[in-house]
């Protein structure tokens, strides 16, 4: 691609940023197409100059003028093809009211296809599937991903009803969400909790009732990306494991979540590193999925943590 068609794409994407937004910085420009501040000034400067109505200045973000919109752009043949992947995954891994609201999104944006376009789409569409379980929703609360996005956007408090595993009644708590997020199979709440006052992560499949307050935030609350990233910052543990090869491609699609880092492949086996911030809960207990098939390299710790779960569970038997 040469240096003015990357130009001009990121003029357009730019463009399309500014639609998408009230106010948008050149710092925060500049950071996700990758270029200096002096770059997007010279952008900016190139859409005002072909009459796109912008106000603002260097320092304070830009904004396009109230109610200016551009005309419908036409999809390249990968953007349209997309919608798949992007439909069916929704479909899969959110609740059934969000996914009706994304699909009648979706048939809007196919609306404006070309002829051929729509027929890949379509035929696409037949033969796109997505396998594997299906994430950890409560049925009967129908609502509650649109109700806590709702939320989210307004700042607006909201009731829930959670109840803990050893909860016999839900306790009912009043929270002000941060943002929502999926983490072995379970779609999370991070929100702070007035009850706690802190920060608190709820499991959505947990939550009975769930309904929005007139009360706005009492607070202002850093991103949801700062929890996860302290997160990250937790002492970790080495792990190492082997498996058969044939048991290791189920391990795949949840290795992620318990601190996967690398993998050697043998003609036997798959040796698979790991750091690992709960050694002995959440990872020990995964392992034991596959531990007939599998071998515990190190730590020590881990192999000990095994052995006990696998007595208290035979005792059970």
């Amino acid at each position: 691609m040469t240096d003015i068609q990357k130009r001009f794409d990121r003029i357009l994407a730019i463009y399309m940023h500014l639609q998408a937004k009230p106010v948008v910085t050149a710092a925060a420009l500049a950071e996700r197409y990758e270029v200096s501040l002096r770059t997007i000034y010279r952008d900016i400067r190139s859409l005002m100059q072909a009459g796109i109505p912008i106000y603002g200045e260097a320092g304070n973000g830009y904004s396009l003028v109230e109610g200016y919109k551009m005309p419908p752009l036409q999809f390249s043949r990968e953007e349209a093809l997309s919608f798949v992947a992007a439909e069916k995954l929704v479909e899969k891994y959110t609740d059934k009211n969000l996914a009706h609201h994304f699909t009648t999104a979706m048939l809007k944006m196919k609306a404006i296809l070309r002829g051929n376009e729509k027929e890949h789409v379509a035929l696409l569409g037949d033969n796109f599937l997505v396998r594997g379980g299906r994430h950890q929703f409560n049925e009967k609360l129908t609502h509650g991903t649109n109700t806590l996005i709702e939320s989210i956007a307004a700042k607006k408090c909201v009731e829930i009803y959670y109840s803990k595993p050893s909860d016999k009644v839900p306790e009912k708590r009043e929270i002000e969400a941060v943002g929502i997020f999926v983490e072995s199979k379970f779609w999370y709440i991070l929100a702070f909790c007035k009850l706690r006052k802190d920060y608190r992560q709820f499991r959505l499949d947990r939550i009975s009732n769930i309904r929005m307050l007139p009360d706005n935030f009492g607070k202002e609350h850093p991103e949801l990306s700062y929890f996860l990233n302290k997160r990250h910052e937790m002492p970790t543990t080495k792990v190492v494991i082997r498996v058969d090869r044939e048991m290791a491609r189920y391990m795949e699609w949840d290795r992620h979540y318990f601190g996967f880092q690398k993998e050697v492949v043998t003609d036997n086996y798959v040796e698979m590193h790991f750091e690992s911030i709960n050694v002995e809960g959440g990872f020990a207990r995964w392992y034991l999925m596959f531990a007939d098939k599998g071998k515990i390299i190190e730590p020590e710790s881990l192999k000990e943590t095994v052995k006990r779960l696998l007595a208290a569970a035979i005792e059970q038997v």
